[in-house]
């Protein structure tokens, strides 16, 4: 048994972390007194809050930092497909219903690279011929063409029946049509129904703003189209959260996406990590050009850890391990690696 400072999603705590059975188990509770301290800190993988997993080799994942991703925009079919199997790669850990394996199956385990979670938006909802019903990026089955009441009721239902976490609306007045703002509303009224929540991909004059009042809880990118004023900001901070997709961008919109963020975040509004993975040659795991840019919008230390919502690590089913800086608050998230038995030896 170690003494271990960890981070459970929100804050540093101190706990005891061992082996059970063969496997890690992180205890919210005080170590022996003459117990040895781990030599680092302990975190749950992290979240990309936008991939497209239709658009990457998925495999890649695997073993990575990330403990979770959110596609936001995928063949319905497809990706819950991908998710009970990433589900059913990770075994339950010893401590939270599970029994004891026999020594093969643990150490089988522990060989197998730890798969992240899925969740997903599924299709994206989108007017007729709207973004991107229209992109040759966009695999078959990943848009829902919506124009009426009708047929929102039936993407929403279509949506959460597949098992949904959320409904993804595209809302990009650059590219095409988008919903009128009493379709819009009724989309968020219909998931609200199914108990889901809209994230809307915003872009073009006003965009933001209109789908944040019209009931939009996320916005699927960071504004990068226009300067947001202080009021607007002010306005966004207290009702959506933004996910950042700021290394997307370069050159004008990476300069308005960083002056937006940095000044939402400082308004106390909710900035999430997420590359929107698949979006060109993007790393399929953890993104060092997102940190970078997150860092240059002013999220540093415990802000940008909270940014990523790391998996609580008593609940999690892979660990990883960071070595402090000055103090736990300055490790450096993007050197996290898997925390394994063999650190556990004194």
């Amino acid at each position: 048994m170690f003494a271990a400072t960890f981070f459970d999603g929100e804050e540093w705590r101190e706990g005891a972390i061992g082996l059970v059975d063969g496997r890690l188990l992180l205890r919210d509770e005080p170590a022996p007194a003459d117990a040895p301290r781990l030599d680092g800190v302990i975190v749950g993988g992290y979240t990309d809050h936008h991939v497209h997993l239709q658009l990457v080799d998925h495999t890649l994942l695997a073993g990575s930092a990330l403990g979770r991703v959110v596609d936001l925009g995928a063949n319905p079919e497809v990706v819950a497909q991908l998710a009970v199997h990433n589900s059913s790669m990770n075994s339950p850990r010893a401590g939270s219903g599970a029994t004891s394996a026999p020594r093969a199956a643990v150490l089988e385990e522990l060989r197998t690279p730890h798969r992240p979670e899925i969740v997903f938006a599924g299709a994206f909802l989108t007017p007729p011929s709207g973004y991107p019903s229209d992109r040759d990026w966009a695999p078959g089955g990943s848009v829902r063409e919506v124009g009426d009441a009708a047929s929102a009721a039936r993407a929403v239902r279509e949506m959460a029946d597949a098992g949904a976490s959320c409904i993804k609306v595209a809302s990009n007045a650059h590219a095409g049509l988008v919903f009128d703002d009493a379709l819009f509303r009724l989309i968020v009224e219909l998931a609200a129904e199914r108990g889901l929540d809209v994230t809307a991909h915003a872009e073009g004059q006003g965009e933001a703003q209109r789908v944040a009042r019209l009931g939009a809880r996320r916005l699927a990118h960071a504004p990068f189209t226009e300067r947001l004023s202080d009021d607007e900001i002010a306005e966004q901070a207290a009702s959506v959260s933004w996910i950042s997709t700021l290394a997307i961008h370069s050159g004008a919109d990476l300069t308005v996406a960083i002056h937006n963020v940095r000044r939402f975040h400082t308004a106390g509004g909710t900035v999430r990590y997420g590359t929107d993975m698949g979006n060109g040659p993007t790393p399929v795991g953890l993104n060092g050009a997102e940190l970078r840019a997150l860092r240059d919008a002013g999220l540093d230390d415990a802000a940008l850890l909270r940014a990523l919502a790391p998996c609580d690590p008593r609940d999690a089913s892979a660990l990883l391990l960071l070595l402090p800086g000055r103090s736990p608050a300055t490790a450096d998230p993007s050197l996290a690696r898997p925390l394994t038995p063999a650190d556990l030896k004194v």
